[in-house]
């Protein structure tokens, strides 16, 4: 349930909701606000939580015909959201500089590949996919409406406005994080995602907007697999481990590669080496497989041994983009009870899409 909702105050300029300042020059485009790993919600009054979405942070602006938005990096992303720059020109608020995510519903889960795939070179290629698969703007703050500077208010104060704004140009892509004044809310939201929720937010109702400060706190979810141990990289010597590649089998048996954990501790790296060694044989993955030239290693292909396919592990991840982890994961502990044909895709948990998020809110 949304916490109490505070009466819009007006300031002697003219303004909203407690404005500092109420100006008709253009407005600066700040760095976002920033959250801290916690591992635990806060307790106690003052606070609201909010739903931590997988996707683009942006900042979105609209200052008369003109609308930038901008990435957490201060990159343009309006050429790639030619959709999004459509839906905020339409709004009825001609200047407003508002606080999102851009997120991709693909099927029954938020798809983060897709967003990386509209960061393309070629106009037609964005156009397309802005048809076939249109992007939505998740809004949780804003900075700037119609001549008030919302920011150095509360943000009790700021999500009052971003309501407002949100009942006059809110739609089906244009859309309103849900909130909650109360903990225990907030961590049902997580237990009954079934981990497919990213994490929560926690933000001070009494502060105001910090650019680039880590203000608001998050606890993120630790979602685990059982993965095979389908091959390794070394050290620069080659005399140790440096990390193991990790495999699932798909639907049609093929042992794919999904990703890799480095987080082997220093005096067992050596060892590690020994005890794999003996179980070096190709293929390693009978699907896709690591190493292959990319924008990420210059064009030149990544060395690595394959090991047949006895070895499991548990690892913890975060996200899952195109059906491999998004980030390297955290070594839990060995499996040798597991049998590795029992390691398959159908473990991996996808991110939680906004209609999804209705049914355990």
């Amino acid at each position: 349930m949304a916490g109490p909702r505070p009466a819009p105050r007006k300031h002697d300029g003219g303004g909203w909701y407690g404005v500092a300042s109420v100006t008709a020059e253009p407005f600066p485009l700040p760095s976002p606000m920033e959250a801290k790993l916690v591992d635990s919600l806060p307790e106690g009054a003052g606070w609201q939580f909010e739903p931590k979405w997988d996707g683009f942070r942006a900042l979105a602006r609209r200052d008369g015909e003109r609308i930038e938005i901008l990435s957490r990096s201060g990159k343009s992303l309006a050429r790639y959201f030619p959709e999004i720059v459509a839906l905020l020109a339409a709004t009825k608020a001609r200047r407003f500089l508002l606080d999102g995510e851009l997120i991709l519903p693909i099927d029954a889960t938020l798809s983060f590949d897709a967003l990386q795939q509209r960061l393309h070179p070629a106009a037609s290629r964005i156009a397309k996919l802005s048809r076939e698969t249109p992007a939505q703007y998740m809004l949780f703050d804003c900075l700037f409406l119609e001549g008030a500077d919302l920011a150095l208010g509360p943000l009790s104060e700021r999500r009052a406005a971003l309501e407002d704004f949100h009942a006059a140009n809110g739609g089906s892509s244009l859309l309103l994080s849900p909130r909650s004044a109360d903990v225990a809310e907030a961590e049902a939201w997580l237990a009954r995602s079934g981990r497919a929720l990213d994490g929560v937010v926690a933000k001070r109702l009494d502060e105001p907007y910090q650019p680039g400060v880590r203000a608001m706190l998050k606890v993120k979810q630790h979602r685990t697999a059982d993965c095979v141990v389908g091959g390794f990289r070394r050290v620069k010597d080659g005399r140790a481990i440096a990390s193991l590649l990790l495999g699932l089998y798909d639907e049609s048996g093929l042992l794919n590669h999904v990703g890799f954990t480095s987080g082997i501790a220093a005096d067992r790296r050596v060892e590690l080496a020994a005890k794999l060694e003996p179980l070096i044989a190709p293929p390693g993955f009978t699907g896709k497989a690591p190493g292959g030239p990319s924008r990420w290693n210059d064009g030149k292909a990544s060395a690595w041994e394959p090991l047949k396919p006895w070895l499991v592990v548990e690892v913890v991840y975060d996200q899952v983009t195109g059906g491999r982890f998004r980030h390297g994961t955290r070594l839990l502990r060995w499996r040798p009870d597991k049998a590795p044909r029992q390691c398959g895709t159908d473990q991996l948990i996808h991110e939680l899409r906004p209609a999804g998020f209705a049914a355990i809110a």
